[in-house]
């Protein structure tokens, strides 16, 4: 059960959100190009100031319902403004095997010295050749900025707009995820400096279910995890996709650590085609509310499901049994409840546009209370038909990166709901 004075856990998917970490669209996608965009898993360049705009708004419409929104550059800043933990995130950021080691020791003594919110600007939107000064650069960035005259010494990460990915939490604990695409796999170390170092999170108690905390780079082979795909439904369950970027050797290794901590029973793996258009669990299915889903048919019709069980026969054993009935029947088992499923909605051409536009990724605030992007008003029509309070925000430039309000959330205290 959840620890009532604590300030993180997440112990559903539609219960009371009260603290949530997003990250404003800001410098990294300033440098989005037509050259780069697709490499950086953006569809195309976006207008940012509209975005700061729209995601402002995103951000104040939550704060309207009484949530507590951190920002990570903002988080990030303060916590590089204290010399320990900025030698902590440098020393893993600016190591010989991202950089260089001549380009390492040219680059470190300017990044030591810059203001924190302008380093936490640069860790994310990146640093390029031409940015580093004259005096700072050595013969080796002088060298090699010459070769790459358009190329960063630090790549920048504009998929920190989608902060659901590089961490998840899941009840009174947290997944720092190993991603897939190496343009995101640098994420993951500033969302842990700031689970590590910033004042929101000093003195809880939390464990972490996959990942470590000390932010060194491992080899992790195989295991992949991303937030999208991870979903603590309650009742002791969490559903977990397994698809593009989700492997199923991540969910056996978070279902292992749920099990041996006895904080789940049971784990429901969603086998997904390995499509962009269905990157991860949440682009094609949300919860709405205690008995309300929304979900894209033409795919969730044919997921698998998977249940994960312990099994005390041998330390860290678990069973595994494909399930005879489909995903949203099996949830509903496993909750005590009958769902009504609001399907993407449309014509045949519709509803593959409405789901492509992230009509199935919405971020419940409360139950019954949803955040969705405006273009997609046949399925939103179709939720508040059901009885779902739809606030919308502007899509045109946020969901260019693919993903809505879930994606854009990484909810850190979320009240039960079953």
């Amino acid at each position: 059960m959840p620890d009532t004075e604590a300030r993180v856990g997440v112990w559903s998917e539609i219960g009371k959100l009260r603290r949530v970490l997003v990250c404003q669209p800001d410098l990294a996608h300033q440098r989005l190009t037509p050259d780069n965009s697709a490499e950086l898993l953006f569809d195309d360049v976006i207008w940012l100031a509209q975005a700061r705009r729209d995601h402002f708004d995103f951000v104040s419409k939550m704060v309207d319902h009484g949530i507590e929104v951190l920002d990570l550059q903002d988080c990030l800043a303060t916590v590089l403004a204290d010399p320990t933990a900025r030698a902590w995130v440098l020393d893993r950021r600016l190591t010989d095997f991202l950089v260089g080691p001549n380009i390492r020791r040219e680059l470190r003594p300017w990044l030591d010295e810059l203001p924190a919110a302008t380093l936490a600007r640069y860790l994310i939107g990146g640093i390029a050749f031409h940015e580093v000064p004259a005096e700072v650069a050595g013969p080796f960035l002088r060298t090699f900025a010459e070769t790459e005259p358009a190329g960063f010494v630090i790549a920048l990460l504009p998929n920190t707009q989608f902060m659901r990915d590089n961490s998840s939490w899941v009840f009174q604990g947290v997944t720092l995820n190993p991603m897939y695409w190496p343009a995101r796999q640098q994420e993951t170390l500033l969302t842990t400096a700031v689970y590590n170092f910033h004042p929101a999170f000093a003195g809880e108690q939390f464990k972490v279910w996959l990942g470590n905390l000390d932010g060194q780079t491992y080899n992790h082979g195989a295991t992949t995890l991303e937030g999208g795909d991870v979903m603590p439904i309650g009742n002791n369950t969490v559903v977990v996709g397994m698809g593009e970027r989700t492997s199923r050797q991540a969910i056996a290794l978070l279902a292992r650590s749920l099990f041996q901590a006895g904080a789940a029973e049971r784990v429901i793996i969603a086998v997904l085609p390995k499509t962009r258009s269905a990157m991860h669990l949440d682009t094609v299915f949300t919860f709405c509310d205690h008995d309300v889903l929304t979900a894209y048919a033409p795919i969730i019709d044919g997921v698998k499901p998977i249940s994960l069980r312990p099994d005390d026969s041998e330390p860290g054993g678990m069973s595994v049994t494909p399930e005879r009935k489909g995903l949203t029947d099996v949830i509903g088992d496993a909750l005590g409840v009958k769902f009504n499923v609001v399907a993407t909605a449309g014509d045949i051409y519709g509803i593959q546009r409405e789901q492509w536009d992230d009509a199935n990724n919405v971020v419940a605030l409360e139950p019954g209370v949803v955040i969705g992007y405006d273009r997609n008003t046949l399925t939103n029509t179709a939720l508040r038909k059901a009885g779902i309070e739809v606030i919308t925000i502007d899509a045109s430039e946020l969901g260019r990166g693919r993903g809505g309000g879930r994606c854009m959330t990484c909810p850190i205290l979320r009240d039960p709901a079953y």
